[in-house]
């Protein structure tokens, strides 16, 4: 019987758990505006750093791709439709059932937990990035969450949503596995172990059962 990999798994939430891009088309209403906007948000968010209202940078990328910056409020309103990839409420209960799971995004309080709760499987731990003060990649999203299970960087698995978590997670130790879910370019990073594009691999690969 192989050993188990790793003694905790850790998740982004908005990317490589939810749906949330359907969201963001529904409430753009064009779905080519909708991946710029988004993907504008996430670069807008990946490199600000210490901590500023959530919705502000939502907005902000919204003008930078010349939409109406009111999508952002209209966003944040709808985010108790996000809903999960159909196969992460079986995944994530296989992996809970034998480790500690948790979830680290970049959010507010608030949009965090709610959007936690849509998941359909309890989080030991969640971090957001109003309650770290800093977004990801920056470490103290990672770190609070870490030191929340009580373990080190090497013992935890984290499951990117994005190309912009790899280097965020992989340079404090831990190693990375991308759920690419949508097809998003990015280079390999300091961690990264595994890419791919449904999380059904994932409960072998934390076992120790799957490569």
């Amino acid at each position: 019987m192989n050993a188990r990999r790793y003694d905790a798994v850790l998740f982004d939430l908005l990317s490589a758990l939810l749906d949330s891009w359907t969201l963001w088309t529904e409430v753009a209403g064009d779905p080519r505006a909708a991946r710029r906007w988004r993907e504008q948000y996430l670069a807008l968010t990946f490199n600000t750093g210490q901590y500023v209202p959530y919705e502000s940078l939502v907005a902000r990328a919204a003008e930078m791709r010349g939409l109406d910056p009111r999508l952002a409020q209209r966003l944040t309103q709808a985010y108790g439709q996000l809903r999960p990839w159909p196969e992460v409420p079986r995944v994530l209960a296989a992996i809970a059932a034998t480790m500690p799971i948790g979830t680290v995004t970049n959010c507010s309080d608030e949009l965090g937990h709610q959007a936690a709760d849509l998941v359909g499987v309890p989080f030991e731990v969640t971090v957001t990035a109003q309650s770290a003060r800093a977004y990801k990649p920056r470490p103290e999203p990672y770190q609070r969450a870490l030191d929340a299970l009580a373990l080190p960087a090497g013992q935890v698995l984290f499951v990117a949503g994005s190309p912009y978590d790899i280097p965020g997670a992989g340079r404090l130790g831990m190693d990375v596995w991308w759920h690419n879910r949508i097809g998003m370019p990015g280079r390999p990073g300091p961690g990264l172990v595994a890419e791919h594009r449904s999380l059904d691999p994932l409960p072998a690969f934390v076992s120790g059962a799957g490569g």
